[in-house]
């Protein structure tokens, strides 16, 4: 009959728990921007045609930048009417048009002229960036492995102190490794880089923003549990 360890250790084979953790900080790999571009006309239809005009604007700036740009997509439209002040009636004044768009940069050169261009266009609005690493980055299998790694020193330096040493790995859970600076949502408030009133302005007219990236804390933790010799008590 096999001499099979207890679930939880016995004095012949005694248990180790531990856990191990890792923290590290790297550089971004990617910064995402929030474009606002808004309209106000007498109309609806002059509003969706002022919408369309400096939406095809917006799109046409960000795809000059070509590779720099990782991804590129247009999130709501609204066309909102405005009725009268203090109107008995259903009068409507006139209709705002707004559509949002986000651009993810993978070239932060790029980023500070693009978030520049964009800001000085008329009625348009710039908010970030949100700096990120990809789901698949390095930085999450680094952390990962540091933290396994610490897992093992500390159950060896348990082990160690009475006299024993590793037999064999039982248990390794992974309790997650993430960005611990994620993305936050779109913001609704008021605030960002604002489109200048100025109409018919060149777009590259205003210097680049220097835009220092955010560095990035990767953090990982793992549970371990380790059979050991018996120690020498």
């Amino acid at each position: 009959m096999t001499d099979t360890p207890a679930p939880h250790g016995t004095p012949d084979h005694p248990r180790v728990a531990v856990r191990g953790e890792a923290r590290i900080d790297v550089d971004p790999e990617t910064a995402r921007i929030a474009i606002t571009v808004s309209t106000r006309g007498k109309d609806r239809r002059t509003a969706l045609e002022g919408l369309t005009h400096r939406n095809n604007t917006v799109l046409e700036i960000v795809r000059t930048y070509g590779p720099a740009i990782e991804r590129l997509e247009t999130g709501t439209l609204s066309i909102t009417p405005e009725l009268t002040p203090r109107s008995r009636d259903e009068k409507i004044r006139a209709y705002h048009g707004r559509v949002h768009i986000i651009a993810v940069l993978n070239d932060f050169t790029a980023l500070g002229e693009l978030t520049t261009r964009i800001a000085d266009l008329d009625m348009t609005r710039v908010d970030g960036p949100w700096w990120s690493l990809r789901p698949d980055s390095p930085a999450h299998a680094a952390a990962r492995r540091q933290a396994v790694h610490e897992a093992v020193q500390r159950a060896r330096e348990y082990a160690d102190a009475l006299g024993s040493h590793l037999t064999a790995l039982v248990e390794l859970a992974d309790l997650g490794a993430e960005n611990t600076t994620p993305a936050p949502p779109l913001p609704a408030a008021p605030g960002g880089l604002r489109g200048s009133a100025r109409h018919g302005a060149a777009p590259d007219t205003a210097p680049a923003l220097d835009l220092e990236p955010q560095r990035q804390t990767v953090h990982a933790q793992v549970n371990a549990r380790f059979n050991m010799s018996p120690p020498e008590l």
